[in-house]
C-alpha cells in the first residue's frame, strides 16, 4: 500500500503543540476590524486548540 500524502491545505492551517495538540488560527481576523468591538477581538486573539472528532480529522491528514 502507497505511502499516505499530507493534505497540503490543512498543514498550512494547522499545527502541532509540543505536547501534540493541534493548534489553528481563530476565526473573524480577516479584515473590517473598524466593525468589530474590543471583546470581539479579545475573544479571537491568539489560537485555539481542536478537540474531539475535528482534532482526529486533521490529525489524519496531517499522517502523524
Amino acid at each position: 500500500m502507497p505511502k499516505m500524502k499530507t493534505h497540503k491545505g490543512a498543514a498550512k492551517r494547522f499545527k502541532r503543540s509540543g505536547s501534540g495538540k493541534i493548534r489553528h488560527r481563530k476565526a473573524w481576523r480577516g479584515h473590517n476590524r473598524h466593525k468589530k468591538n474590543a471583546s470581539r477581538w479579545r475573544r479571537v486573539k491568539g489560537t485555539g486548540t481542536l478537540s474531539g472528532g475535528d482534532a482526529k480529522r486533521v490529525d489524519r491528514m496531517l499522517n502523524n
